[in-house]
């Protein structure tokens, strides 16, 4: 193994619109830059990986000290700033090198094996995916439709043997956009590899906008009653008894009502159902609605549905699937995104008697900014 990981860190971000450069923005959960320090540290595929950045961030040296990073002070431009690494490490002898834009933190470990393994035939391999979108030309006053078939996205990391990069970036004076652009600018072969869809480049302060998700737990428990209809999840169910309570006593929907309030920060069932009159014997399903158009009407989606039935009898494997329709009907849910679970407490307490049903859930939501 004689690879080694260039992460360019060291550019303003200009059209990012931000004091701060993006590289050191957190994103899911980290700085930027971090992804890729930690993503090729987990690799191992690499000797040494060489961390780009401006004077100003140099204290990062300090901050993600580890034995296989090397800190270099970036260059005027990125040109400069790969180069300043290059001759960094050239005393290293390495074989291969890759370079990588700080700014893209979702490539896979899988996509750097791939690059490694073409390099034992080609000295440039470049990821690359096709445009999604309709592509046009300006020139002049005059627009042109370009073939989106023949139209490459260039990536990074970006491959190549480090001598003939070294060689080929130690004569360049003029810019180029990328490493690989000294190779076809010079007419060498570039192997082009398929890369990664979701490999995509933070260049606006809007990109960094990821789906934020929640969680909310619900948990409701009634006694057992004799001469009352039975409601679990919405449907009546065949029994001797049911829940007391102001409402049906529904201890599934009402778990579930307030898993959505705790995942939306929205207070509890109480605070909007209270023990009144005007919600005497109210069913369930008519509590749910409005908790669920307010839920639809936030931008929220619903990832899954976690519930636990406790109770001795009813069995629950005898009613799951109906229970399960009930509840993918009432909230407009995929029924394969609601899991049902029996539990019993081995004959402990008022449910062990058979004197009480308890319900609790846990819900999953994700916010469409």
């Amino acid at each position: 193994m004689n690879n080694y990981f260039i992460i360019l860190g060291a550019g303003k971000g200009l059209r990012f619109s931000q004091k701060k450069p993006k590289q050191f923005f957190h994103y899911k959960g980290k700085e930027l830059i971090q992804h890729s320090i930690d993503k090729a540290i987990k690799s191992k595929l690499f000797k040494k990986i060489i961390v780009v950045v401006s004077k100003k961030y140099e204290n990062l040296s300090k901050k993600y000290a580890r034995k296989e990073l090397i800190f270099v002070k970036g260059g005027k431009n990125r040109q400069d700033s790969s180069f300043n690494a290059l001759k960094k490490i050239r005393y290293l002898k390495p074989r291969n090198v890759l370079i990588h834009d700080a700014a893209r933190p979702d490539f896979s470990i899988n996509l750097l094996k791939k690059l490694i393994k073409q390099l034992k035939k080609n000295t440039a391999v470049i990821p690359t995916i096709n445009s999604k979108d309709s592509v046009k030309y300006k020139i002049g006053n005059k627009i042109i439709n370009l073939n989106r078939k023949n139209i490459k996205l260039t990536q990074t990391p970006q491959a190549f043997r480090f001598e003939n990069l070294y060689n080929l970036t130690s004569g360049q004076k003029e810019r180029v956009p990328d490493e690989a652009s000294l190779f076809l600018n010079n007419n060498i072969k570039v192997k082009l590899i398929l890369g990664e869809t979701y490999n995509n480049k933070i260049t606006y302060f809007d990109d960094l906008k990821t789906a934020k998700t929640f969680f909310g737990i619900g948990f409701d428990i009634h006694r057992l009653i004799k001469k009352k209809k039975l409601y679990l999840g919405g449907l009546k169910i065949p029994f001797h008894s049911g829940l007391k309570g102001h409402s049906d006593g529904d201890v599934i929907l009402h778990a579930i009502i307030d898993a959505i309030l705790g995942a939306t920060r929205k207070k509890d069932i109480g605070t909007y159902f209270p023990n009144t009159k005007k919600f005497k014997n109210i069913r369930s399903p008519k509590m749910l609605k409005p908790i669920m158009e307010n839920l639809v009407k936030s931008n929220f989606y619903i990832n899954n549905l976690d519930i636990n039935l406790i109770c001795e009898k009813p069995k629950v494997s005898k009613y799951r699937e109906k229970i399960v329709n009930s509840i993918s009907k009432l909230m407009n849910l995929d029924k394969n995104l609601i899991n049902l679970k029996g539990k019993t407490v081995e004959k402990l307490g008022l449910i062990g008697k058979e004197k009480a049903i308890a319900c609790e859930v846990i819900i999953s939501i994700t916010k469409n900014d």
